[in-house]
């Protein structure tokens, strides 16, 4: 692995922090009640997006599921615009019309989090056609769950991309479960990369919880994709440690597995990485979490009192 700098590695961390703590964040105003509708965490997955999004360039895009807080943060949106669109506020990306799983992030290179499972990836199929039509050398990053590796959308994205050889790397964040369903009970292999074989494409399965495994992983496919070798199917194995939506009542799994999945938390375990090799010292990384903290509370407080959308604007931005 190419060595990387020690800013490089700082910036993963606090973005990796920045997740955490949005997610934390928007969950507490949703049991709060100062939100409607709810959130769908991305605590644990955060090694995931990142890994991912720091080895694309700013006109790389990406297109996200209904779990996106982290991939649009991990791809440089701004926390402040991000809280406003939960609250529904026109300060927010979407102008207040989005809300939670339908941020669209477009100066940040995100075409969206799109709530259907599976929807994102033939738009991401579609924007790196546009690519290589215009000659471009940007690379389209759609992520799905392992629910969305049994959908139509998935396969049909999948082959088309592998007979044009489309600058696209189809991430899989397989955090175990569909809702409620585990993915075996779904699936019958355990390594849902061997899927790319049938489509002719390489198939790569990385530690999700390693944020640097992943951005090596990440960095060589999209190389691939940029030089013209085509797609790649890049899974990344994490777990989703929240409930599928906040104040779930998790029925469906026992918390000892949940528990014992926090030990490979990869904040604490990147944390340990950068203290033992000499990047930063504990104390570092805490600032780095206290000052974070204090950002969310400015975005809480920036979206509490942005204004809402005037009324009379209900009818714009849609096709009929």
């Amino acid at each position: 692995m190419t060595t990387l700098s020690n800013d490089l590695k700082l910036e993963m961390y606090r973005r990796m922090v920045r997740i955490r703590e949005f997610e934390l964040t928007a969950m507490d105003v949703f049991k709060r009640g100062l939100i409607k509708g709810t959130v769908h965490p991305y605590i644990g997955e955060e090694a995931s997006g990142v890994g991912v999004c720091m080895a694309l360039r700013s006109d790389d895009l990406i297109a996200g599921t209904h779990r996106s807080h982290g991939h649009n943060i991990a791809k440089g949106a701004d926390p402040a615009r991000m809280m406003a669109e939960i609250f529904g506020k026109e300060a927010g990306y979407c102008r207040g019309r989005g809300g939670s799983m339908h941020i669209t992030a477009f100066e940040t290179g995100s075409l969206g989090a799109l709530a259907v499972v599976g929807s994102g990836l033939p738009i991401a199929v579609g924007a790196a056609l546009g690519f290589l039509m215009q000659g471009k050398d940007s690379v389209a990053v759609p992520f799905t769950g392992d629910g969305g590796t049994s959908t139509g959308n998935f396969h049909e994205a999948l082959n088309m991309a592998a007979i044009w050889k489309l600058p696209v790397v189809f991430v899989v964040e397989n955090n175990k479960y569909a809702v409620s369903t585990y993915y075996r009970d779904a699936v019958s292999i355990e390594d849902l990369s061997a899927r790319a074989a049938g489509y002719g494409i390489p198939g790569v399965r990385v530690d999700g919880f390693d944020v640097l495994k992943v951005y090596a992983a990440a960095g060589e496919a999209v190389e691939r994709a940029r030089s013209g070798g085509g797609p790649t199917l890049l899974v990344t194995e994490c777990y989703r440690i929240e409930g599928h939506y906040a104040g779930e009542p998790e029925v469906y799994r026992d918390r000892a597995e949940v528990n014992e999945q926090r030990q490979y938390d990869p904040i604490r375990r990147f944390a340990a990485v950068l203290t033992q090799d000499g990047t930063a010292t504990a104390e570092q990384l805490e600032a780095i979490h206290q000052e974070i903290q204090a950002e969310m509370s400015a975005a809480v407080e920036f979206a509490q009192n942005a204004p809402m959308p005037d009324p009379s604007t209900a009818l714009d931005y849609i096709y009929a």
